[in-house]
């Protein structure tokens, strides 16, 4: 069992940047392939970045193609913490924002799926004012 909790979600203006954080705890962590989400109103969860597990160092982080050069994702295994640093915000970046975590991953398969999850935090706002 993993539990996940984010934090950071708040109201920008557009242009602005926010840093989500999600922190870990219940397994070894450095193992676990952690995953963002994101839900907007009248829309499916989508995935938007991951980064893949790894033992002493991150491993290999990957995104969607809709935040490439907006969104970054990065991993601080000694705190048991993921962060998603977002730049360049627009109103369409407005959604509920997921942690999720997943014990399969590697540089041959990097987990993009909903199903490819166990594990998922409640989510925190982001909501970007034009």
């Amino acid at each position: 069992q993993v539990d996940l909790v984010e934090s950071g979600g708040a109201t920008v203006q557009a242009g602005g940047s926010l840093r989500l954080s999600c922190v870990a705890s219940g397994s070894t962590f450095s193992a676990l392939s952690m995953g963002w989400f994101r839900q907007a109103p009248g829309k499916e969860r989508e995935f938007v970045a991951g980064v893949i597990g790894s033992i002493g160092s991150a491993g290999p982080t990957y995104g969607a193609d809709s935040v490439k050069g907006q969104f970054k994702v990065s991993r601080d295994n000694a705190k048991s913490t993921v962060y998603l640093q977002m730049d360049n915000l627009k109103p369409d970046d407005t959604a509920v924002y997921y942690c999720a975590a997943a014990t399969i991953g590697s540089k041959y398969y990097l987990p993009r799926l909903i199903d490819d999850f166990e594990f998922w935090g409640q989510g925190t706002q982001v909501t970007v004012s034009s």
